[in-house]
């Protein structure tokens, strides 16, 4: 990864190196000239988070085919027609996120926050639902659960459907947004994603879902990031788009930078109670010699009181 820092501003200019999967479609864009892009579809993912005697602990999975959101990558996905569908809310008020988020739709700032906590349901289990404002559900890891969520995932059920007649209305006050990332012009797939934190609910455990899930698990940011230039992350998901690569090749910019704040943090309760600039992010294609990279400005400073430098 090439820096450029500056003092004055705060500001770190960071060249990702961009991923093999992706090589042929920056050499055609390049090649041929910049066109218009791809439409992004809308995502939203949730940054799972706990606390360890070694450090903040985030969830991360592997997703197949060369998704947006990066092989290895926090639980997320594209928004559904469904998610727009009204629903018992516990929280704040739609008028409330739609400030926090920047978006004056707020059909579609209720689209983005349904499709976080019905992928994070999907992909782990984990449910930020209760039948009121200081209840949460607990121990949805049954057999029972299991098969509602291949229903989901499977498009076989309604979600809402699926809360509304077990007397659950979503609890949004546990979901902190974090960050808007869009996908660079030259991909073939592009997301247009809103990234928002959550701590494990107590009494809940996140799992793989059933058919479907490859590798999972909790790991800590920052040894995440001490590793970085090393393969054994990507040895440990034993996929064949991530074996023998480093952190950067196995993901995204966006992810990286998020596990770089996460171990800049003292804490769970930190990270979450951090007062954020909404700041939005689209990685910039560029060309060194005969080598790719995503250019991205970042800040250095970190989030939750910690004394690591953030990113």
């Amino acid at each position: 990864m090439i820096k450029s820092l500056s003092p004055a501003t705060g500001l770190l200019r960071r060249l990702f190196p961009l991923p093999p999967e992706q090589r042929d479609a920056a050499e055609n864009w390049v090649t041929y000239g910049s066109r218009t892009p791809r439409a992004a579809r809308r995502a939203s993912s949730v940054v799972l988070i706990r606390d360890s005697p070694n450090g903040v602990e985030t969830y991360l999975g592997y997703r197949k085919g060369g998704s947006p959101l990066g092989s290895v990558a926090f639980p997320g996905g594209s928004l559904e027609i469904d998610d727009e569908e009204g629903i018992p809310w516990y929280g704040p008020s739609l008028s409330d996120w739609s400030k926090r988020l920047g978006i004056l739709d707020q059909r579609l700032v209720r689209a983005h926050i349904v499709c976080a906590i019905r992928e994070l349901f999907e992909e782990t289990g984990v449910l930020l639902a209760g039948t009121d404002e200081l209840s949460v559900i607990e121990n949805c890891v049954n057999e029972d659960w299991m098969t509602v969520r291949e229903a989901v995932a499977g498009q076989d059920k309604n979600f809402i459907d699926v809360l509304t007649k077990r007397g659950l209305g979503l609890r949004t006050d546990l979901l902190r947004p974090l960050s808007h990332w869009i996908s660079p012009n030259f991909a073939l797939r592009r997301f247009d994603t809103r990234y928002f934190a959550a701590a494990l609910p107590v009494r809940q455990e996140p799992s793989l879902l059933q058919g479907k899930g490859q590798w999972a698990g909790w790991l800590v940011a920052s040894e995440i990031l001490g590793a970085r230039d090393t393969h054994v992350l990507g040895d440990s998901v034993g996929a064949i788009d991530t074996v023998g690569l480093p952190l950067s090749m196995i993901t995204t910019p966006a992810v990286e930078v998020i596990l770089e704040k996460i171990a800049s943090t003292r804490g769970t309760v930190a990270y979450l109670s951090v007062r954020r600039e909404l700041k939005s992010y689209h990685p910039e294609l560029v060309r060194v010699g005969e080598d790719f990279f995503l250019d991205v400005t970042t800040t250095t400073a970190a989030e939750g009181g910690g004394g690591g430098r953030g990113r």
